[in-house]
Order: C-alpha cells, then sequence, then structure tokens
C-alpha cells in the first residue's frame, strides 16, 4: 500500500498489516471501551462497621444498666458508626490483549488512510511558540479539528497547540484509540509512520 506524502508530492510504501487492514468495528469497539475505562475512577468509598476505627468492646453490660443493649459503638445506629451499605471500591479496568490492542489501532489507521483523513509530512515543525506560527502551517489543509502526531516530544508544537481547542499535539507513544477518533484529521510525519508500520507488522 501507497501513502501520499504531502509536503514533498511523492509516495512511501507502508504494509498492509498496518495501513491496509478491514474495519474492525466491534474489536475497535472493545478497545474504545477498554481505554475509557482505564481512566475511570470512584471516590465515593464508604466504610461498613467492620472497617471503621474502634468499637472493640461492648459499651456496657447487657443488663441492668436501663439502657437499650449494645454491642459496639460503631454499630450504624451511631454517630461515628460504619455504614450499612457502604459502596466498595470498585475497578472498571477491562483486560484488552496487547495483540487484540494492535488490531485494533491497525484497524483505525487504516481506516483513517481510506477516508483520506491521514496527512503524511516529511517533516512538521514550528520555529517558535506562537500560535499563528502554527496556524500558518496548518492553513494549506482544511479541516474541523487536527490531531498532530510527533516522533517524540515536541515542546514548541505542545506550546503553540495548546490554546487551539480544535488542535492537539501527541507524542506518538501518547497516542491512543480515542484520540485518534475524535479528531477529523490525523497528522503524522514519514518517522511517526514507519515507527507505526514497524509495530504493527
Amino acid at each position: 500500500m501507497e501513502l501520499q506524502v504531502a509536503d514533498t508530492q511523492s509516495k512511501m510504501d507502508v504494509s498492509d498489516n498496518a495501513f491496509g487492514r478491514e474495519f474492525n468495528e466491534a474489536l475497535v469497539h472493545q478497545a474504545v471501551n477498554a481505554y475509557l475505562a482505564g481512566g475511570r475512577s470512584i471516590s465515593a468509598v464508604g466504610k461498613t462497621r467492620a472497617e471503621v476505627r474502634g468499637g472493640g468492646s461492648k459499651p456496657w453490660r447487657q443488663k441492668g444498666t436501663g439502657r437499650a443493649r449494645a454491642g459496639t459503638i460503631r454499630s450504624p445506629l451511631w454517630r461515628g458508626g460504619g455504614l450499612t451499605f457502604g459502596g466498595a471500591r470498585r475497578n472498571y479496568r477491562q483486560k484488552l490483549n496487547k495483540k487484540m490492542y494492535r488490531l485494533a489501532m491497525g484497524s483505525i489507521y487504516s481506516e483513517l488512510a481510506r477516508q483520506n483523513r491521514l496527512i503524511v509530512l516529511e517533516q512538521f515543525s514550528v520555529e517558535s511558540v506562537k500560535t499563528k506560527n502554527l496556524l500558518g502551517r496548518l492553513s494549506e489543509f482544511t479541516f474541523d479539528s487536527m490531531l498532530i502526531i510527533t516522533h517524540s516530544e515536541d515542546e514548541n508544537l505542545r506550546l503553540a497547540a495548546r490554546n487551539l481547542h480544535h488542535v492537539e499535539v501527541l507524542p506518538l507513544k501518547r497516542v491512543n484509540p480515542v484520540s485518534l477518533i475524535r479528531f477529523g484529521k490525523v497528522l503524522m510525519t514519514v518517522a511517526s509512520v514507519k515507527h507505526v508500520e514497524e509495530w504493527l507488522s
């Protein structure tokens, strides 16, 4: 399979395993759900009477005091006691095998290439952190939103794009299924494409 390199008007050969796969909707859906589930957290955790501090001994004897019988000061009926049905800490993570994850990512990259949403450039950078410099570089492309994937951390690009809500810059190691799907166009350098091809082949 060939991908067009926009700034040099040339083409580069890439593996069909990386950019020529059929779109597997079920697998992509599973990968997206697993990624989103991994980011969930729960803070509403209540302690039951077995987990709260104190209440080790019976507060008073069973009979003869005139008061209601009590076995512990940490009863749910008492102030400072445990919750009757305290919420348990829950782990939302879903297991997704590495091979399945790679297949899902290959399916997404392939669909981006089929839909002409993948833009490949030989090099892409800005000289300074000015946002207008980045907008000038992007003005030759038509897009509603764009993800820029760099081969390594690029501080100038990251700072230049931080005020643009429709543009995001991610290094290749932080690219995930959700980020690839939510942007209209994905811009990659040739070095990034080769790295993805090597990873997915």
